[in-house]
């Protein structure tokens, strides 16, 4: 229990020290960050004026959604079509394959991480 008291003590003088550096360096980081991307700041910049981009953001991406399924289904249809001549696969079709699978298999564990709160214990084995 001490080693946990002991750890929390020490995390919370991280958190302290952090803390004090944004407090310190903060504004500047702010300054140099808004001057190096001033193209992209509207003036004058108002709740008004974000509102307004806030909905032109929302219905662009609602706009892509049918430029997004006509890709998808594309997709579809060339796996379709590798599954149909699948006696014509080579070692490397097979190896981005399993790559892919496995690339969805971690995603699939990182998520699960994440829902059970980045903790690592209390799985079912």
């Amino acid at each position: 229990m001490a080693a946990l008291g002991s750890k929390l003590a020490q995390l919370q003088a991280k958190a302290c020290e952090a803390t004090r550096f944004a407090a310190r360096h903060g504004c500047a980081y702010h300054k140099t960050l808004m001057e190096k991307n001033k193209q992209f700041v509207v003036q004058p910049p108002t709740v008004e004026k974000c509102q307004e981009l806030s909905k032109q953001l929302f219905y662009t991406r609602i706009a892509s959604i049918p430029g997004r399924c006509e890709a998808f289904w594309k997709e579809v249809d060339q796996v379709k079509q590798l599954w149909r001549n699948r006696s014509d696969l080579n070692v490397e079709h097979a190896g981005i394959a399993a790559l892919f699978g496995l690339e969805l298999y971690g995603w699939f564990c990182v998520g699960e991480i994440a829902g059970r709160g980045f903790t690592l214990t209390g799985y079912s084995v």
